[in-house]
């Protein structure tokens, strides 16, 4: 399973001293590669991984490479090249045509843990870092620094420092969402999300609302009125939110206490006629709005069932969050079904 950095750091934090461990980093791909640079897997002494940086192609043999680091303490780095046939990648069956490097580390306590116990309660504290691992084949000596001034202005890659060569890249905490209204629709909403490594809060303040048997995969139910969620912590931490009470009222609460947040995307369920009601609630346009408003909510994705909204709404919020177009990547859907319609 392909697991955020909070997850596996979260699995490996609880057994760090029962097992023997490796992190696996991609510091550099040439041509197609099923994951990028900075992608990362934890690996133990059990024979359990946590994290893929492949399609499953590489993993039983960076795991049988990192042996090595378990007998010498040191750092390993290894190459699988799809564009050289006599290359082990070749025999593997690998189908995607590039080359990955990873860089392989024993983690324990004389390296400090690789500084992965910083790196976790900064994740936990919703902190942003700059991760920096040294790349040799000596003992690993890899570097923390939180919040720097040029967070995020740089892609993952390696870079030199005082003569040594280390693999940056920065990282931060899952996605925040907050979701208003705990009805039948939203369970799918906090499921998927969930399972996409997010934080889901949600909020509810109506009696029978948001039981916790279905919704045991939010990581905080609240259930206070919703006018008091500006003054709570996640406030100004928030990355999304979606709105879907199916009540005008409460709505247009929602909406109108988001605009002070950190939220980068905000949707609200319903269509537009729908939605001019709710504004009308707190005698706002939607040009008056400093969150621009995504209504309707979510992709064109088809579907009627509460998991198909889910997954529409979701996948919007995912394209804005990642800033990308949501557009199909082989666009195989623009000619033929456009024409249909």
């Amino acid at each position: 399973m392909a697991n955020r950095i909070n997850q596996l750091l979260s699995y490996w934090s609880n057994k760090r001293d029962q097992h023997a461990w490796v992190l696996a980093t991609i510091i550099e791909t040439d041509g197609s590669s099923y994951r990028k640079p900075g992608a990362m897997m934890l690996i133990n002494d059990m024979g359990q991984y946590y994290g893929l940086l492949s399609g499953g192609c590489l993993e039983s043999d960076i795991m049988r490479q990192a042996r090595r680091c378990w007998d010498n303490h040191k750092n390993r780095t290894v190459e699988y090249d799809m564009r050289e046939e006599e290359d082990l990648a070749w025999q593997l069956g690998i189908g995607c045509g590039g080359m990955v490097k990873i860089l392989l580390q024993p983690v324990n306590k004389n390296n400090d843990y690789l500084k992965l116990d910083e790196l976790n309660n900064a994740i936990i504290s919703r902190k942003k870092v700059c991760y920096q691992q040294q790349i040799d084949e000596h003992i690993p000596c890899n570097q923390l620094q939180v919040n720097t001034p040029d967070m995020g202005n740089t892609k993952p890659g390696i870079i030199t420092l005082e003569g040594k060569q280390f693999f940056r890249q920065w990282l931060g905490p899952a996605p925040l969402i907050a979701v208003f209204g705990a009805g039948v629709d939203a369970r799918p909403v906090v499921a998927i999300a969930a399972e996409l490594g997010w934080e889901v809060l949600l909020i509810d303040p109506r009696v029978g609302y948001a039981k916790s048997e279905y919704f045991s995969k939010a990581s905080q139910i609240i259930r206070e009125p919703i006018e008091a969620f500006s003054s709570s912590l996640w406030y100004l931490q928030i990355d999304a939110a979606l709105i879907l009470t199916h009540n005008i009222k409460l709505d247009a609460q929602a909406l109108k206490v988001l605009q002070g947040s950190s939220a980068k995307y905000v949707g609200l369920l319903g269509p537009i006629h729908r939605t001019d009601r709710v504004l009308e609630q707190i005698d706002m346009s939607r040009q008056a709005l400093s969150k621009p408003l995504a209504n309707p909510v979510g992709l064109r994705l088809g579907g009627e069932l509460p998991e198909s909204i889910a997954l529409s709404m979701l996948a919007e919020v995912h394209a804005a969050l990642e800033q990308k177009d949501a557009r199909s990547i082989s666009k195989v859907l623009t000619a033929d079904i456009v024409c249909e319609n």
